[in-house]
């Protein structure tokens, strides 16, 4: 099955933050109006940083019943939640702490324990939330990395391979370091999963990976984000996009 995914490419970096944050909110109060909830995973990194501390500001944050939305998150270092890696510390300083959800509907992942454990804990954690039914998120947000990585599924490491957990540990050589991850079976599952990336720096890789995109290869992870019957939406600035638009001439979104 060929995968043809929607493209919006904005003017800037701000322009794209805005844009992602106003997509989000429409996604979440669509859930709730739909189902009475919304099930939410989001990513770590700089570019959703500024995305974040827009939805956390009015008006948008007093357009959203909180108390209605479970936030998760696509992947953690193995740190803990204070420390300045912490995918978790960066989501709860710019959105969490300034909205008004209750502290059972916010699941994240214990960084400081042991990674093993940690995932098996999280996915445990997932199936009481979905009980008695596939585990199935509303919106999964995704970057990429510059050497096709997402979440935390980096090329060449065993995540890559995995069939049956919905969350795993993984040891990622070229960092010397320990993640726990979303893997390709959970990501998959979600309604909507939308790519967020920004920067020049990114432009190469979003070319590769989106030629690639019809013919995943492992080697470029991102390649297998391939919603099993969602919706897939790449947001990039210009820059990110810089190398596709240059080939292909994709307009930028108004």
């Amino acid at each position: 099955m060929e995968l043809h995914p929607d493209i919006e490419v904005y003017q800037s970096a701000a322009e794209l933050e805005q844009n992602a944050a106003e997509k989000i909110f429409v996604l979440i109060n669509q859930a709730i109006k739909d189902r009475g909830l919304c099930f939410i995973a989001l990513s770590g990194g700089e570019t959703p940083r500024p995305i974040y501390r827009i939805l956390a500001s009015a008006p948008m944050k007093d357009r959203v019943e909180w108390k209605r939305v479970h936030l998760f998150f696509t992947d953690e270092r193995a740190v803990s939640p204070t420390d300045p890696q912490s995918n978790f510390g960066m989501v709860n300083l710019e959105l969490i702490s300034h909205i008004d959800i209750p502290s059972k509907n916010v699941h994240r992942i214990r960084g400081e324990k042991n990674p093993e454990l940690a995932a098996k804990e999280y996915e445990w954690e997932l199936h009481e939330i979905f009980i008695n039914e596939i585990i199935k998120y509303d919106v999964v947000l995704l970057g990429v990395g510059e050497d096709g990585h997402t979440a935390s599924i980096f090329p060449e490491t065993d995540v890559v391979e995995e069939e049956n957990a919905f969350v795993a540990a993984v040891f990622v050589p070229r960092l010397d370091a320990w993640r726990v991850t979303l893997t390709f079976k959970s990501i998959n599952n979600a309604r909507n999963v939308l790519f967020l990336v920004s920067g020049k720096k990114k432009a190469g890789i979003v070319l590769q990976i989106l030629n690639a995109a019809a013919s995943p290869v492992k080697i470029l992870p991102a390649t297998m984000v391939r919603p099993i019957d969602g919706k897939l939406l790449w947001m990039l600035d210009e820059d990110a996009a810089w190398d596709y638009e240059k080939l292909y001439g994709i307009r930028t979104a108004k």
